[in-house]
């Protein structure tokens, strides 16, 4: 099923980068039938759960304008594109529809079945907009806690709500990262891993991070917990990925502590155990702990805040949606150096 609406009542020249109107004298038209509103516009769609190629012209023939796109449980898809007067930019990205659509176990809430779009920025503009089934993209899994997870309510932000911002069209990101979840809540709870194994098809990655909810478990179960879903994902002809936890921000001094950096209440260092897993298991690794570290120690205390929920919710944990991007950067600084099949589809 694809929905189509296109508003351009002028011919347009294409170049490199934009749609261009040949004539200036072009009138501004309406959103398209789906959408409503300004700042922002909001679009619905009634699919079905699935993958989606969405399609859209960002820009205005007589205004400049500024326009990000997020789908969905503020999941971001696209940063600010900004535009002059006259200048049509096309762009797009595939997304991923599930009911819940925020996080699967439904905590802060379902959403709304279907395909929902937000275009942000200073002065959004939308000039025609397609969503349409899209072809066999590469998927990339995501298993983790609320560090990944599509965080319904601001200003809370998970990295994998970030990440669709830096992988463009023909790969898309499906988040399954759930609040409060564990290595052992997410294997046995049936809307997590028992629901994603089944969707993992051949050459689609899955990364797994988990941690920060593994504070009372062994060495033997976290790896345990951990092979099991390596093994799943294998089973299903994907690539597992594991992810080791982002650091809290707990200083002494001007280093971070032994908590901060996820050795648990039994003395086990769980970032270890998963490089350890890496290497006997031949899993890819990346360190996002070690990566996280050189990023909150450079900060310093302070200046680290931002990245946090610090000074909003006194929270040392979660991030803020500019934390978030900035985990979400390291994550595919990781993904460039282990060069996994994601690489060509970065933007």
């Amino acid at each position: 099923m694809t929905f189509r609406s296109t508003l351009a009542l002028t011919t347009f020249a294409v170049t490199a980068a934009a749609l261009v109107p040949t004539s200036s004298a072009a009138a501004e038209q309406a959103l398209p039938p789906q959408c409503s509103g300004t700042l922002p516009i909001r679009c619905h769609f009634n699919v079905a759960p699935g993958n989606y190629q969405v399609t859209v012209d960002l820009g205005s023939p007589d205004k400049a304008a500024n326009t990000s796109m997020s789908v969905e449980a503020r999941r971001q898809v696209l940063s600010a594109v900004s535009t002059g007067a006259g200048q049509i930019v096309r762009t797009g990205a595939t997304v991923n529809v599930r009911v819940p659509e925020g996080q699967p176990t439904g905590q802060g809430g379902t959403g709304t079945s279907g395909l929902s779009i937000t275009f942000g920025g200073s002065a959004p503009a939308v000039r025609s907009l397609t969503v349409a089934p899209a072809s066999a993209p590469m998927v990339v899994y995501l298993a983790g806690d609320s560090t990944v997870c599509d965080q319904f309510y601001a200003p809370y932000a998970g990295w994998g709500q970030a990440l669709p911002t830096r992988v463009g069209s023909g790969a898309v990101i499906a988040n399954y990262g759930d609040s409060g979840e564990s290595s052992g809540s997410f294997l046995s709870n049936r809307a997590l891993f028992p629901t994603v194994k089944p969707l993992i098809k051949s050459k689609d990655l899955v990364f797994i991070q988990f941690g920060h909810n593994d504070k009372d478990t062994t060495s033997t179960a976290f790896r345990d917990n951990l092979a099991r879903m390596v093994s799943g994902v294998r089973e299903r002809g994907g690539t597992p990925v594991l992810v080791t936890p982002p650091v809290r921000r707990l200083f002494s001094g001007s280093t971070l502590t032994r908590t901060a950096l996820h050795v648990n209440s039994r003395g086990v260092d769980l970032p270890a155990v998963m490089r350890t897993l890496g290497r006997s298991a031949n899993v890819p690794v990346i360190d996002l702990t070690a990566k996280s570290k050189a990023l909150v120690e450079s900060l310093g205390a302070s200046a680290s805040q931002s990245l946090y929920l610090t000074r909003e919710k006194g929270d040392n944990t979660h991030f803020s949606m500019y934390g978030a991007t900035e985990m979400s950067k390291l994550v595919v600084q990781g993904v460039r150096e282990l060069n996994l099949p994601l690489v060509p589809y970065l933007r």
